[in-house]
């Protein structure tokens, strides 16, 4: 039974270690910072002392003494779609790995004064470098025009900045899936594009076209929509009226295989081609991109591309971390690419 009146009990310190290991406070410090100058058996001793006590490091005091705050930050756009959330979640997740916590900043648009206000918001806060999702050219003008107080890593920059990047291969994820379709026999695929300020969706026009190109195929005008299920629907009830006025004369561009941008709008173009008594795959085979969970519970299952947001996470704070590291700049402009994966499902094919 506890006594009135009791006081919680006092946290650990590191003087508490240091008295029951038998050592100084400095050679607890020394044994905390990993430094080479302590014998074996010392360590021991005071690794069982901070095991014993429960004794957990003060980041804060730690950071005034190392000029370390183990903090990188992040700054995102649009993190309510898919992949700047994966990828946003791939770079907490990789962070953790490292040793690293994440603070986050993100913004409604990418202007020069929003970007500057968030790096200075997170230099405030003491992080170390940061990570920066430029998903559209307006991200990779504002970055263009600031002065970066530490070491930046860009995700999904497919530009020409000297700054470090990790980026997913766009253009080949929008080749596979072409290809594939082309492969089922279809005379050529029609195209539901993203915002065409979007790098990735440029990327992913890029890679469908070239690719109906080098095939000879007839290359119908994209539709262009904003990633929302509701844009693809809209699409899809274009490309039904298309495949209505088609069906008395057959031409190469009758609309029998879609690309689609991204999942989501995938779903609303699935939806309007069901609405119009389309089949899928039966009369118009159908591919996405991104490989959202739910794409495999679509009806029928959604043939997309897959991108490892895991591996992008892992890649980007490796290469920030390797700047902290080494003291390399962050405008030494290594690029590392992470090829995609075609994930084929019954949208596609009737096989």
């Amino acid at each position: 039974m506890s006594q009135t009146g009791a006081h919680p009990r006092r946290a650990p310190t590191m003087a508490d270690v240091a008295q029951l290991a038998g050592v100084s406070h400095q050679t607890v410090s020394r044994v905390l910072s990993n430094h080479p100058n302590v014998r074996d058996t010392t360590r021991a001793e005071v690794q069982r002392a901070i095991e014993q006590l429960g004794y957990r490091r003060n980041s804060s005091a730690r950071a005034l003494v190392t000029r370390r705050t183990l903090t990188l930050g992040v700054v995102a756009c649009n993190p309510t779609l898919f992949g700047p959330a994966s990828t946003l979640f791939g770079l907490e997740e990789a962070a953790r790995d490292e040793g690293y916590m994440v603070s986050a900043v993100t913004l409604r648009r990418y202007t020069a004064k929003a970007l500057e206000e968030a790096i200075d918001h997170l230099s405030d806060w003491g992080v170390e470098g940061i990570v920066v999702i430029v998903p559209h050219r307006e991200a990779v003008a504002a970055l263009a025009e600031l002065r970066l107080p530490f070491p930046v890593v860009t995700v999904e920059g497919g530009h020409s900045l000297p700054i470090a990047g990790v980026s997913v291969d766009q253009e080949l994820g929008a080749r596979l899936a072409t290809s594939h379709l082309l492969g089922a026999g279809h005379r050529t695929v029609w195209h539901v594009a993203g915002p065409p300020d979007w790098l990735e969706a440029e990327a992913r026009v890029s890679g469908w076209r070239s690719t109906l190109e080098e095939a000879g195929a007839e290359v119908p005008p994209p539709l262009v929509g904003d990633w929302t299920p509701l844009s693809g629907y809209r699409a899809g009830q274009e490309l039904a009226g298309r495949v209505a006025a088609g069906s008395a004369r057959r031409t190469s561009a009758d609309v029998t295989a879609v690309f689609v941008a991204n999942d989501q709008m995938a779903l609303g173009l699935m939806r309007a081609f069901r609405e119009a008594g389309l089949s899928v795959p039966g009369q118009v085979a159908i591919a996405g991109f991104d490989d959202i969970p739910e794409a495999e519970f679509f009806a029928p299952p959604l043939t997309t591309v897959r991108q490892d947001f895991a591996a992008v996470g892992q890649a980007s704070i490796r290469l920030l971390v390797s700047q902290l590291e080494t003291g390399a700049t962050s405008r030494d402009g290594e690029r590392v690419v992470i090829e995609p994966r075609l994930i084929v499902r019954r949208s596609s094919t009737t096989s």
